[in-house]
This record gives structure tokens, C-alpha cells and sequence, in this order.
């Protein structure tokens, strides 16, 4: 158990002034009796409770208790019963007692108001420290992206720094002249790694297609959406391309590309 974290939720405060169910209060007694600290803490509570009470008490005029005592002597009637003198209290003793029923009453809604500034302290504890783990998941969270990313930048940094890969450069058609694209071709694995980032996003309907060419025909090397997070994107393993073309297709991809709406091409550099 987190004593401070169970110390600041304020269920002592409620425990003292007797505001908990008999569940709580059996788990609080429980914890007392394990706890040495919390037992000191509730000493302190009540002791901070007492203080607060007296300091909220109304002290009568010194007079008043000269009166009161006066009154309760004055009211007191005696009768015979079996022989004995019994002293009964007259109407204006009643009113003394009424007096005290008053303050007591006082009592209680001091005590009322003390309960539930407790439980609003405690209520609002409770929600920060909701809002805590709240925030705390998603710092973890953003870590595990962070981490994610460097994984994928220490991979990507793995392809692009190794000989055996073969970088390709694709240059834009007249349907987009400012695009760019590099493949990354391993001739020994097969391996093809695309980063297309400089293309521009598609409708939800269409898709991005690579195509290699083998021996004049257009192969089928992956299809991909614009704009993508991945700086570098594992393709299809393809063998013996001459080229590499980049084509807008349905979503999907088609088996042959459509010629008219080729984005980038590049030839693969012999030797």
C-alpha cells in the first residue's frame, strides 16, 4: 500500500468524523492496525478536527453560566416517591435542555460541513490521480511511437548504407514533372525498398502502383498510397528489372498498367 497516496485521499478525515460506510470503516481499522503511521495520522486528524471546532466555538459571556446554573437550581421540584425526595426538572429547566439539543445540533452541521469538504478534497484526489495515469499512459504511448520510429529509421539507414543495394533513380513524367522516387534494389536478395514521399496523395478510390521492367514487360511490384509515413517501403522482391516505373491505378492494382497515368521512371544502372 502507498500510504501518502492513501493518507492524501482524505478517507481518515471522513473515518474520523464517522461519514464512511461499514465496509470502510472496517477496511480503515483494518489498515490502522497494520499501519503505524496511520494511526499517528488520524491522531493528528482528530487532534486538527478538535482544534478547528473549538476555534469555531461561540464563548458565552461569563455571566451565562452564573444563569444557567441558577436556573437549574431554581427548577428543581421535589416530590415523594417511597419515601424519598426526588429533584424533577420545571418548564424553565426544559428550556436549558433545549439550549443544549440547539448546540448540538450546531454540532452536527459544523461537523456535516467538515465531512463534505473532506470527501470534496478526497473526490478531487481521486480525479488527479485519474488524470495522472491518464497522462501517463500517453507519455508510454509516445514513447512506443518514438521508439517505433527509430526502429524503422535505424532499418531504413541498414538498406540504404549496404552496397549491395542499388539505388534507382525515378524522375517525373509529364503528368507529374516535379515528382521524384528512388528504388532500392538488392540484385543478390531481390529485395526492393521504394521511397516515394514526394508523391502526392490520392483519392480514397485510387492507389500508387510499382512496376518493374523485365525483359520489356511491365511486372507487378507492389502497390502503395501517396504520401506515406515510411521513408522506405518493402516492395515485392523482383529479379533482372531493367527499369522501374510508377503507375496510378485503381485501389487495389491492376495486372497492366495504365501507360497514360505513369507518375516516375528510372532505368537501373548496369555494373
Amino acid at each position: 500500500m502507498n500510504l501518502q497516496e492513501y493518507i492524501a485521499s482524505g478517507i481518515l478525515e471522513l473515518y474520523a468524523l464517522g461519514e464512511l460506510s461499514e465496509q470502510e470503516r472496517s477496511e480503515v481499522e483494518h489498515n490502522l492496525v497494520q499501519y503505524p503511521e496511520l494511526r499517528a495520522e488520524l491522531a493528528r486528524v482528530e487532534e486538527t478536527q478538535e482544534s478547528l471546532l473549538m476555534q469555531t466555538a461561540v464563548r458565552p459571556r461569563a455571566a451565562v453560566k452564573s444563569a444557567l446554573f441558577e436556573k437549574l437550581d431554581a427548577g428543581k421540584v421535589s416530590v415523594k416517591a417511597e419515601g424519598k425526595v426526588v429533584s424533577m426538572p420545571s418548564a424553565s429547566t426544559a428550556s436549558v435542555w433545549k439550549f443544549a439539543a440547539a448546540a448540538s445540533f450546531t454540532l452536527a452541521i459544523v461537523s456535516s460541513y467538515l465531512a463534505y469538504e473532506y470527501h470534496n478534497r478526497w473526490k478531487s484526489t481521486e480525479t488527479n490521480y485519474t488524470e495522472l495515469l491518464a497522462q501517463n499512459q500517453r507519455v508510454a504511448q509516445d514513447y512506443n511511437r518514438v521508439n517505433q520510429r527509430l526502429d524503422q529509421i535505424e532499418n531504413d539507414l541498414k538498406v540504404i548504407d549496404n552496397p549491395d543495394f542499388k539505388r534507382v533513380v525515378m524522375k517525373g513524367t509529364d503528368n507529374a514533372p516535379n515528382a521524384t522516387a528512388h528504388i532500392y534494389w538488392n540484385e543478390k536478395s531481390n529485395e526492393v525498398y521504394l521511397n516515394a514521399q514526394s508523391l502526392q496523395a490520392l483519392a480514397q478510390e485510387s492507389q500508387y502502383q510499382l512496376w518493374a521492367i523485365i525483359d520489356g514487360k511491365p511486372v507487378d511490384a507492389g502497390v502503395f498510397d501517396g504520401n506515406p509515413k515510411e521513408a522506405l517501403l518493402k516492395m515485392k522482391n523482383i529479379a533482372g528489372a531493367a527499369a522501374f516505373a510508377v503507375t496510378v491505378e485503381p485501389r487495389g492494382g491492376k495486372e497492366s498498367p495504365t501507360l497514360s497515368t505513369m507518375q516516375v521512371v528510372g532505368n537501373v544502372v548496369k555494373g
